[in-house]
């Protein structure tokens, strides 16, 4: 019996291993009939580093580009605000607990 999953076995391995080469020619069929053969295929262009590393006019001079929404000025207004709002929800807390311990 074990001999016979075994050869079972094997014979399963080869199968899926001829389907997978099947399938794998005919997928490069069909991307060989989209693209032409992968000999013609080129290197990729290689450009200088320096050209990429140059800022750009625009760029180095305006700094990185701010992002929408408020203008950077009412930033530390809106963040004072809120810094008061917290000031007074912790002030009120402050205020209940110690009314809570001395009604006791």
């Amino acid at each position: 019996m074990t001999v016979l999953l075994a050869a079972l076995s094997a014979l399963a391995v080869v199968v899926l291993f001829a389907a997978l080469v099947f399938y794998l020619l005919k997928i490069i069929e069909a991307l060989e009939s989209i693209g032409g053969d992968a000999e013609r295929v080129q290197p990729p262009v290689e450009l200088p580093l320096q050209d990429n590393l140059r800022p750009q006019g625009h760029r180095a001079a305006d700094g990185p580009p701010r992002p929408r929404g408020d203008p950077p000025q009412r930033e530390p207004l809106r963040a004072a605000e809120g810094l008061r709002s917290i000031d007074g929800h912790l002030a009120r807390t402050i205020e209940a607990v110690g009314r809570q311990e001395g009604g006791r």
